[in-house]
């Protein structure tokens, strides 16, 4: 079964930087697509940035110019580099992965079919 694991929570003051790391674990899997979500109470979970395996990336509106997701697949893990934080990036972080095959990975939520526990960010103004 395979586990994906995040770390790198903490708060920031608005304008700060914040590096979050998703680990892979448990049987040998090749995913063509991960990606970071994000979720605040009361809102839907959304897309911040995804990676394919083949290196494409895609970034959210609101994130793009500001975070950097990138992929060490020697090392099993993902991370993503958010740079010039603000307020309302505060959210609950999700590290996820599709393990069926896709030539695209989108930033929907529900194409995603494992996901990791979370990891809390706080930006503060």
């Amino acid at each position: 079964q395979v586990r994906l694991v995040e770390s790198g929570d903490g708060s920031v003051q608005a304008g700060g930087s914040l590096r979050l790391s998703c680990a892979v674990s448990g049987d040998t899997y090749r995913f063509d697509c991960m990606g970071w979500f994000r979720q605040v109470p009361g809102k839907e979970r959304e897309g911040v940035a995804t990676i394919h395996t083949g290196g494409f990336t895609v970034y959210a509106g609101s994130v793009k110019g500001r975070v950097t997701i990138s992929q060490d697949k020697a090392a099993r893990t993902m991370t993503l580099q958010m740079d010039t934080l603000r307020p309302e990036d505060t959210a609950v972080y999700y590290c996820a992965a599709n393990t069926r095959q896709s030539p695209y990975c989108y930033l929907a939520p529900a194409v995603y079919n494992v996901w990791g526990q979370g990891t809390q960010v706080t930006v503060s103004s």
